[in-house]
């Protein structure tokens, strides 16, 4: 058994992921890596999506939901009972960085979320016109969030690269503690995995 299973106490919990951001942020991309899927095919998620990641004896229940602007009055619905949020940005498309900042910070603000890790990946970082994650995690604020665990990752979720966050090695980490180094290839999918179950035990403890 694994460490996260002895502290669990039982073979297998079944934890819940919201995966928000913005429509063509790329969010549907990057949890079909993180499911270890085919990403050759792309189409705009409407509604949400459910896909399950298997981690550390844990079963990561992942919900993807439409970022257009007509679903966004819904993501509220989908908060409930979540134990860590993952909210995508497109790191190249700076005109819409005040919008999402906005969706973001209404999102940490509901009390469902009080105190839920937050992980955002600054996504599409192959594209020129990408932003650096340092930036991004600047306009967004995050050194202000201090009721909670948070993460910012640049990747390309359409390569692949930067996807696995390697637990305690890259990134920006909470409470206003300042770089941590920023990489945008980590090892492996499953270090990617320890953050994100290491953040789920804390919170289930």
């Amino acid at each position: 058994l694994s460490v996260i299973q002895k502290l669990k106490g039982s073979p297998e919990q079944e934890l819940r992921i919201v995966l928000l951001g913005l429509d063509n942020a790329g969010k549907t991309t990057l949890l079909k890596r993180l499911a270890s899927e085919e990403v050759s095919t792309i189409t705009p998620t409407q509604g949400f999506n459910i896909k399950s990641v298997q981690s550390h004896g844990l079963k990561l229940n992942v919900w993807d939901i439409g970022g257009q602007r007509s679903i966004r009055p819904y993501w509220k619905k989908y908060l409930g009972s979540t134990d860590l949020l993952i909210y995508v940005i497109d790191s190249a498309d700076q005109k819409r960085f005040e919008e999402t900042g906005q969706e973001l910070a209404e999102l940490t603000e509901d009390e469902s979320l009080t105190g839920v890790p937050l992980l955002v990946f600054a996504n599409k970082q192959d594209l020129v016109t990408a932003a650096p994650a340092a930036e991004i995690a600047e306009g967004l604020s995050l050194h202000t969030y201090r009721d909670r665990e948070w993460q910012i990752q640049a990747c390309s979720a359409l390569s692949g690269e930067g996807v696995q966050v390697r637990l305690g090695a890259c990134g920006l980490s909470r409470a206003g503690r300042g770089p941590k180094g920023l990489r945008s290839h980590p090892s492996s999918l499953q270090d990617g995995m320890n953050w994100i179950s290491s953040q789920i035990m804390n919170r289930k403890k």
